[in-house]
């Protein structure tokens, strides 16, 4: 288990225990509270990598707890993730106004859930590059440039390695061709929107043979998603 401990500061005890549940499945270290107050208890006996933090707590609220945090010295720098129902757009500007470092809006997926804890680490500097990503029956080897499934390799070509290094690193979450264009070649190369449909269908045929083509769904209107 990773030495990285998340403070979960939720008072639904369904959903702290789910989150407990997901979170010490991707190897992370726990610590739970159910209001602020008691974070503030945990806080002073351990100091954690992360904050999850709930949005609408009983006394003090989440804000007012984010804010209190990027107040004090010690804590300034602690990335936070704001976890809520709320999800308008100026909600979400008023909690990064706050220095909180990412938002993540009920319901969510665990998948999506442990991707951003792990992109927040990454960025704060507490959890260096994955060298492995594995998801489902997936594993893909970024050091060995190797992609499998159930064990068997996956013959794909450099870009296609790329664009399931990206998907993987993302799960669930939804990108049109123009921002997948603009994460896995790049904004200093011109290429065709269409480039991205005719690399979409090679990969899924690759997969095809091992009956996960699945795996990478078109959503109608819009773009791309991988998804177990």
């Amino acid at each position: 288990m990773s030495n990285l401990k998340i403070l979960i500061v939720e008072d639904e005890d369904a959903i702290r225990e789910m989150l407990v549940m997901v979170l010490e499945h991707a190897s992370f270290q726990v610590i739970e509270a159910a209001t602020a107050e008691m974070a503030l208890q945990r806080m002073a006996e351990e100091t954690p990598d992360l904050i999850l933090l709930d949005w609408m707590l009983p006394g003090m609220s989440g804000v007012d707890f984010a804010r209190r945090m990027k107040k004090e010295e010690s804590f300034h720098d602690l990335p936070i993730i704001l976890l809520t129902a709320r999800g308008e757009e100026e909600d979400k500007v008023r909690g990064f106004e706050l220095g909180v470092d990412d938002y993540v809006t009920k319901p969510f997926s665990p998948k999506e859930l442990v991707a951003r804890v792990k992109a927040v680490m990454r960025r704060s500097g507490k959890l260096f590059d994955i060298k492995q990503l594995v998801i489902g029956d997936f594993i893909l080897d970024k050091e060995q440039h190797r992609l499998s499934v159930n064990g068997e390799s996956i013959e794909v070509s450099p870009t296609e390695f790329k664009l399931m290094n990206f998907f993987m690193e993302n799960p669930d979450k939804v990108y049109s061709r123009t921002q997948l264009l603009d994460k896995v070649w790049g904004r200093s190369v011109y290429i065709e929107e269409r480039t991205v449909d005719v690399h979409i269908r090679r990969l899924r045929k690759v997969l095809a043979k091992y009956g996960q083509d699945q795996a990478v769904q078109t959503v109608r209107g819009f773009g791309y998603r991988f998804s177990i």
